[in-house]
């Protein structure tokens, strides 16, 4: 959820019973080799998966904490038709699922179906960062996938902010010219 850019994906995964999947971990300490190998036997393998996207202009309008909800809660509406008799979630519940659930604190690392739906989550972004880059070459999107590097740092003090940067965010804010109509509208 820190990228300066592009949006917030979360993925919900419902693994088939007694299913093991070799190699699952939390998605940020897998090589993209390795998270893109598990996404392919993930969605081998996987019952349902749901994705939910939330559009950088959407987190600046809700905060990013009230976006990454959103977007699991969406994930989970995208598993349909398969409906969970119960979700795990990574941290901390969703309030907008009428689904039981339990939130567990970096569950990604020790929760299959939560490493699973890490997994999808960020091969999923890091595409669409990747088709970001085509669009908006300057900012480097397809090496850093948005993340605060000083290389993207550099790249939104020489050219502004594009229309897939988070404006709410610090450092993307600070490089804003005060003139800049979409500020005003935050």
């Amino acid at each position: 959820m820190g990228p300066l850019a592009g949006p917030v994906v979360a993925a919900a995964v419902v693994l088939p019973p007694g299913a093991v999947i070799d190699g699952l971990a939390d998605s940020k300490v897998l090589p993209a080799p390795a998270r893109e190998r598990l996404d392919a036997e993930i969605r081998r393998c996987a019952v349902a998966i749901g994705l939910g996207v939330v559009e950088p202009a959407e987190i600046d309008r809700l905060n990013i904490y009230r976006a990454g909800l959103r977007a699991m809660a969406r994930a989970v509406a995208a598993l349909a038709p398969v409906v969970p008799g119960f979700v795990l979630v990574d941290g901390r519940e969703i309030p907008e699922l009428a689904l039981p659930q339990s939130a567990y604190p970096k569950g990604d690392s020790f929760v299959a179906s939560i490493a699973a739906a890490s997994i999808v989550a960020k091969v999923h972004r890091d595409a669409l960062m990747r088709a970001l880059d085509a669009v908006y070459p300057a900012y480097g999107f397809a090496r850093h996938m948005g993340y605060a590097t000083r290389a993207h740092l550099a790249a939104i003090r020489a050219h502004g902010p594009s229309p897939v940067h988070r404006r709410s965010f610090a450092p993307v804010r600070a490089a804003t010219p005060a003139a800049d109509p979409q500020l005003a509208l935050l």
